[in-house]
């Protein structure tokens, strides 16, 4: 998917974005009187209200604060209150070394610990989920765990882009996270060393009677093509079926997970969203399918992008759900550049499943509700160790082909 988003925000500090507007109002809606003078009608002279507040204040601070003022720092703070007014997790200001290490989660190579995070509604970084095979997810971090301080620093869920740069770093360095756990009396400290991350968002592997068993951990720039080229691999081993594994699963990149699902779905739809206005954009599958039995294991940790795939699977019938109920994340961002290597990543719309269900804050209930033992590895079927992945093996056998 793509998406566009205007905004004068992208061109200018927030004084000269007032001016600049100020100027637009006047001369665009106003209407000259004899003398100079112009006619406003009452929301434009309102909105002009609203910008002369910041010009006054910005005129205030320069003139009586009792040390000189940055515009760059006011012009940074005023933007980030902007946008933290809007009380949206998803909606924040970036600057330059905050956007950088956001980008680099798309392209499948960073240095740090591997953990996806977001702003809880509780005020707190939330843990989406430890990326597999990470040091994070090596030290026990788990999905719903809050992160209340690192290095000593506490954060907060308003500075979640800081919290994430804070925790990234030079491979071999150390960093120290504060994590707060449901059922725990008292905070702990967990001390991770960073690594260079280099995600492999999909493995495969036949397993038992000739099932298909791919796991994909996230969706970046690379995993639609991944994804393909190990199912044509496996289908050539002669599979029977196919166990898709989305656990722990935080999302990714829209239009990749919208490429996976149109390699296994039939024709249909995907995925539509809704912005403000009622404007609805469809994602639609062509004909082509996979054509195998599927089930397809979710849990806690599947959010975004991965309950897209989940709930377009589940609503056209292509497969069946097993596992425990999905994250809950249905909002989409863009992210508009301002110019200078900062950004703001702003939400514009929602997202429904194909038969009109929006999971926000409610996640997606899997067909078949079955709980994985804390201590199981996912993957490990051997003995049904992983409880969710062998019923899944037992469904998988009676689906008809």
């Amino acid at each position: 998917m793509k998406f566009s988003l205007r905004s004068l925000l992208g061109t200018a500090a927030f004084l000269l974005v007032a001016v600049m507007i100020t100027l637009s109002v006047i001369n665009f809606v106003s209407i000259p009187l004899p003398g100079g003078g112009v006619i406003l009608s009452a929301r434009d002279y309102n909105s002009l209200k609203e910008l002369n507040k910041f010009i006054r204040v910005k005129t205030f601070l320069d003139s009586h604060y009792y040390r000189d003022t940055a515009p760059a720092v006011l012009e940074e703070g005023a933007i980030r209150g902007m946008l933290e007014a809007l009380e949206d997790p998803y909606t924040v200001y970036m600057d330059k070394d905050e956007y950088d290490s956001f980008m680099t989660h798309t392209t499948g190579t960073y240095e740090g610990i591997g953990l996806v995070v977001e702003g809880g509604e509780d005020g707190y970084i939330r843990v989406v989920a430890p990326i597999e095979d990470t040091p994070s997810a090596r030290a026990g971090i788990r999905t719903a765990d809050r992160i209340i301080r690192v290095d000593g620093h506490e954060v907060y869920a308003d500075q979640l882009e800081r919290a994430v740069a804070m925790m990234k770093g030079p491979e071999g360095t150390e960093v120290m996270l504060t994590i707060m756990r449901e059922g725990l009396p008292e905070p702990f400290d967990v001390k991770i060393v960073r690594q260079e991350i280099r995600l492999v968002t999909v493995k495969s592997e036949v397993i038992e009677n000739n099932i298909g068993y791919v796991r994909i951990s996230a969706f970046d720039e690379k995993t639609d093509e991944d994804f393909r080229v190990q199912i044509k691999q496996l289908q050539g081993e002669g599979i029977q079926g196919l166990i898709l594994d989305l656990r722990g699963n935080p999302g990714g990149l829209l239009d990749v997970v919208v490429r996976v699902a149109d390699f296994i779905m039939g024709k249909g739809l995907i995925v539509y969203t809704e912005d403000r206005q009622g404007n609805r954009n469809e994602e639609l599958s062509d004909k082509g399918e996979l054509g195998l039995p599927l089930v397809v294991l979710v849990d806690g940790g599947s959010a975004s992008a991965s309950e897209i795939l989940a709930g377009a699977i589940q609503d056209s019938e292509t497969g069946i759900l097993v596992g425990t109920r999905t994250f809950g994340k249905a909002l989409v961002q863009t992210i508009q550049g301002l110019g200078d290597g900062s950004a703001i990543k702003m939400t514009i719309a929602q997202y429904y499943t194909p038969k009109g269900r929006s999971i926000q804050g409610s996640g997606i209930q899997p067909d078949y509700v079955v709980e994985r033992p804390e201590d199981a590895v996912i993957g490990d079927y051997s003995e049904g160790k992983d409880t969710q992945l062998a019923e899944a093996l037992e469904l998988i056998k009676n689906i008809p082909d």
